[in-house]
């Protein structure tokens, strides 16, 4: 009976071609993860997922050898490649790990900028400049990849034509940075803006 169901069509053109195309996913995935976790220097999770890497790709193409007369399974093969590259991408963004320096030019004058980065305790060095078009500032932050977002919305705020570059940080020593929250000290801050709010709505509403 398993005998029969291995030499079945639907599993010759639809199961292993489909199974083959997720672990191209898989092991492409975390290979992208690896490479980018070198270049940041780690020296521990590099190593553990190339061993995952490996080990699903010595099983994906196993199935390859053995079935190297089905065309469906070859499709599926470099198809899972190339779409495991745009997963390991989507991941690795979706985890934001590391740090970023972010360098912002202005012509604006950003007083208000370098007042809401630092309300925010983001560190902050702000350097004059001269530009092709006159005087400029010159702002320097180094900061979590995960507040990458925040730091663009004051931008977009304060000073929208501002110009800023994001780059990965491989190495740092010493600095300020802004220190980080848990999930139940962010629960914690929120319920309290919420009460004061209601506490504040409570008070205009008596007035």
């Amino acid at each position: 009976m398993q005998s029969e169901f291995f030499d079945s069509v639907l599993w010759t053109w639809v199961i292993l071609p489909l199974l083959i195309f997720i672990a191209r996913i898989g092991d492409v995935s975390i290979g992208t993860l690896r490479i980018i976790f070198i270049a940041r220097g780690q020296k521990i999770i590099a190593p553990i997922l190339g061993f995952f890497e490996i080990a699903i790709w010595l099983m994906a193409i196993q199935q390859i050898m053995q079935n190297i007369t089905n065309p469906v399974a070859f499709i599926a093969y470099p198809a899972g490649f190339a779409f495991g590259n745009y997963v390991g991408i989507i991941i690795e963004g979706k985890l934001a790990l590391g740090k970023v320096i972010v360098r912002i030019i202005t012509q604006k004058d950003a007083t208000l900028l370098l007042k809401a980065m630092r309300r925010y305790r983001f560190g902050v060095t702000n350097i004059p400049a001269q530009g092709n078009y006159g005087p400029v500032n010159v702002i320097y932050s180094i900061i979590e990849r995960a507040d990458l977002y925040k730091i663009d919305r004051l931008i977009n705020k304060y000073n929208p034509k501002a110009f800023y570059t994001v780059e990965d940080i491989r190495y740092y020593k010493a600095g300020f940075f802004r220190k980080k929250t848990s999930p139940v000290e962010r629960a914690i801050r929120k319920a309290k803006i919420t009460r004061r709010k209601k506490y504040y709505r409570k008070f205009i509403f008596r007035k």
